[in-house]
């Protein structure tokens, strides 16, 4: 009994620990304050709908959502009708067709998001060598997650008069070695938001790091309420059987 306590004791304590954010070469990630951050959070679908927006017309010129379908922005808040507009302005290839070739259309709801370009040597040659990753994972797949995320959008600076920068790199402050490939991808006023939230560099940031917290972690809702509903369970399990417990043994003394 006093083992299930300990468990359920540790198993709450875990969930509502925070993580820490790490560090790149020794400057620290800071936290932010994310809507789905904690026990009881959720994702804000606003802030989902205008990551989505600067991932759209930023990001995705360069970056590919290869495990993203289009109908997945339901998710986030958008109807059928707005999911098919989407999807819409993308061309997918298909086939082969009778003739045996493959053939472009336009793209469904059912379709993934295309990439920006059709193979890692076209990505490389059109960014100076440089491949940009895919994103669907990005915010799961580096340490500190949408903190690193948004520290490596508001991260770029004047480099500092004692390093010497390589050519065609960028001083970012959270970037291991705080020299990156990527030109600041973010200025003042870049996104024009549906909702007229002011696009500041700060705000689209915030806004696409959550987005991609969305994308690594679609269910991270679903999640949570599962694990209120099985610590709820096992509270009442754990008095349950404590008071049979008690009158057993009551009734044996």
């Amino acid at each position: 009994m006093k083992k299930l306590a300990l468990s359920i004791t540790a198993a709450v304590g875990l969930l509502f620990s925070a993580s820490t954010a790490s560090a790149a070469e020794g400057v620290a990630i800071p936290e932010q304050d994310w809507s789905f951050s904690g026990f009881f959070g959720t994702y804000d679908r606003e802030a989902l709908q205008r990551g989505f927006q600067v991932y759209e017309q930023v990001c995705s010129s360069c970056h590919s959502l290869r495990l993203v379908a289009f109908r997945n922005l339901s998710e986030l808040g958008y109807n059928d009708a707005e999911i098919r507009a989407i999807a819409a302005d993308y061309t997918v290839e298909d086939g082969p067709n009778d003739e045996g070739n493959m053939y472009e259309r336009d793209a469904e709801a059912s379709d993934k998001f295309p990439p920006p370009f059709p193979n890692e040597e076209a990505a490389r040659a059109a960014n100076g060598g440089a491949y940009p990753p895919d994103l669907s994972l990005m915010a799961k797949a580096r340490a500190g997650g949408p903190d690193y995320l948004y520290a490596l959008l508001t991260g770029y600076e004047e480099a500092p008069e004692d390093v010497e920068m390589m050519q065609g790199m960028y001083y970012n402050e959270y970037f291991p070695g705080h020299q990156i490939a990527m030109a600041p991808p973010l200025s003042e006023g870049i996104v024009e938001y549906a909702d007229g939230t002011e696009a500041t560099v700060s705000q689209m940031s915030a806004d696409v790091s959550e987005f991609l917290m969305w994308t690594a972690e679609p269910k991270l809702e679903d999640r949570k309420q599962m694990g209120i509903k099985v610590i709820l369970f096992l509270l009442v399990f754990t008095g349950l059987i404590y008071a049979a417990k008690r009158k057993l043994w009551a009734n044996l003394h």
